[in-house]
Parts: C-alpha cells; sequence; structure tokens
C-alpha cells in the first residue's frame, strides 16, 4: 500500500537584518535622549526575541506562526483577500488583509522567499498602485 503524498511545506529562513538595524539606531539615540534610546533599543531586542523564536510555515492550505514547535496561529488563504510587502528595496513590513481583519507583520524572515510562497500560495498578488 503506498502512502498519500505529503504535502509541501516552507519554513521561512529567519532575517536578522531589521532587528540588528534597530538596536544599532539605538545606539547614538542613547545620547541624544537616553529614553528614546532605550524605548528603540528595548524595540529591536523585541523584535530579535521574536526572529529567534517564531516560524512562518507556508502550507497547501494555509500560512501557520509557530513558536518554536507550538502552532498559535493559521490564516487560511480561502480567507485572504489581499496582501503586499512593503517597500521593496529594503522590505520592512508585511501586511495582509482577510475577510474580518487585517495584519501587519514585521519582515524578520527572508524577504524573497516570503515574496515566491505569497505569489505560489496566493497567486493573485495585489495589483501596485
Amino acid at each position: 500500500m503506498t502512502s498519500p503524498p505529503t504535502a509541501a511545506v516552507t519554513d521561512l529562513a529567519p532575517s536578522y537584518r531589521i532587528p540588528l538595524a534597530i538596536m544599532v539606531l539605538a545606539l547614538p539615540l542613547l545620547w541624544l535622549n537616553l529614553w528614546l534610546g532605550a524605548v528603540v533599543g528595548a524595540f529591536g531586542v523585541f523584535l530579535m526575541v521574536q526572529t529567534l523564536t517564531l516560524t512562518l510555515r507556508f502550507t497547501d492550505s494555509a500560512l501557520d506562526i509557530y513558536r518554536r514547535d507550538t502552532l498559535i496561529r493559521q490564516f487560511p488563504y480561502a480567507e485572504w483577500q489581499y496582501w503586499q510587502i512593503f517597500w521593496p528595496p529594503v522590505p520592512i513590513l508585511f501586511y495582509f488583509r482577510e475577510v474580518k481583519s487585517i495584519h501587519f507583520l514585521p519582515i524578520i524572515f527572508n524577504p524573497s522567499q516570503l515574496r515566491t510562497c505569497l505569489e505560489t500560495h496566493c497567486p493573485n498578488p495585489p495589483e501596485l498602485a
């Protein structure tokens, strides 16, 4: 007896560019304003922790978000209406809209791999205005 074919699953590779850039930006800000530098630095650390612990997994039917090995959220493609990656030369933010909600995610994953997966699983990419 043969086993059924397994669905293709893609885990996005992490990208540390944004968290590191924010943490580097915090250093000169510390000299200008201690509180501003501390807040920006804390945000950079927060994004670094998210980069280290979250995984975006594209399956045949949904975008799954995992914290280590625990599934924390599922976004079925059937409910997606629109997606966009902001500022393509240096991608910083991923936006997508579902039937009942909108979502913004910082690009803490490989941006080219993200775009490829989006174009594969959501074949109607947004029209650029």
